[in-house]
């Protein structure tokens, strides 16, 4: 997720159980060019590890050298091409969702992409640009590509986060390839990571907004497929964990990180009744002190 998956939000996601991290999408056209931003945000973590990069653009030759630059200077796990995101900043310049629109320039891409690379290759997509069953054809044009995995998130371009993920498009993707297939989409407690698993028969789940401010969920869904329970997480678990966050943030872009920090915290506290007045007040902050004495008063009150 753009803006948010970066490496401190990685880092915390595999502390507390996520098995597998794909980072935020990064621009090809950028990484050819030698973008510093662009470069720093492909760094990352051993302890981060598996982890996958994702990148995004629509001429097959940059794609190529983006993924070269990155197996080079990185050596991810693997490289993800974006073929879904429906942001029309991405879609206007045919980035993104507007892949599925040109099965052959996808195609191009990811043949172009694997034959030069040395990890495995994963496409994430949606349904479709309109239609939800544009996928069922979509997605053999992948698999003939050399697309190694494909994960796919239950809606169209058109839709973009509204409506309800369809699963069972999913399912039906599913069976329409030999390769592994995840699913994604309105996947944000352990029984739906479950029901998902169930309906889609996919090999796999990806939980994106489910993990914002909620990075136990994958150790959560875990012990809920294997127990049939999990572990809740209380308040003061919430604001220790969000304050650790915080400062591997802080450390990771600087003091001004904070302002950038916030909006996780205002996910962290999303779910929480009667602390209005406290989520404002974190909103609020400019520095880190100020965030941190904030966090510590306010758990020393409820503890």
């Amino acid at each position: 997720m753009a803006d948010m998956t970066d490496s401190p939000f990685c880092l915390i996601a595999k502390k507390l159980g996520a098995r597998l991290v794909f980072r935020e999408m990064i621009s090809s056209e950028a990484l050819v060019r030698d973008n510093v931003k662009t470069f720093h945000m492909a760094k990352f973590h051993e302890q981060e590890r598996p982890i996958i990069q994702q990148i995004f653009g629509a001429d097959p030759d940059v794609m190529l050298r983006a993924a070269q630059i990155i197996e080079k200077n990185f050596q991810p796990n693997g490289i993800d091409i974006n073929m879904g995101c429906p942001v029309n900043k991405l879609t206007s310049n045919f980035n993104g969702a507007s892949l599925m629109r040109d099965p052959k320039l996808a195609s191009q891409i990811v043949k172009k992409v694997k034959a030069g690379i040395k990890v495995p290759l994963s496409v994430k997509t949606r349904l479709g640009w309109s239609e939800k069953t544009e996928i069922l054809d979509f997605i053999k044009y992948l698999e003939d590509a050399g697309a190694d995995l494909v994960s796919i998130h239950g809606r169209t371009k058109a839709q973009a986060y509204s409506g309800e993920a369809d699963w069972e498009i999913i399912a039906q993707a599913k069976q329409q390839v030999k390769i592994p297939v995840f699913a994604n989409g309105d996947i944000n407690t352990p029984e739906k990571v479950k029901q998902a698993l169930e309906i889609t028969k996919a090999d796999g789940v990806l939980i994106g907004r489910g993990a914002l401010g909620n990075p136990w969920i994958f150790k959560q869904a875990e012990d809920f497929l294997e127990k049939g329970e999990y572990k809740k997480i209380s308040l003061q678990e919430k604001l220790n964990t969000m304050l650790e966050h915080a400062k591997m943030h802080i450390q990771h872009y600087g003091e001004r990180g904070i302002i950038t920090f916030r909006k996780h915290a205002s996910w962290y506290l999303k779910a929480e009744k009667n602390i209005k007045p406290f989520r404002q007040e974190l909103l609020q902050t400019k520095t880190f002190e100020d965030f941190e004495k904030k966090v510590k008063n306010y758990i020393n009150q409820i503890s």
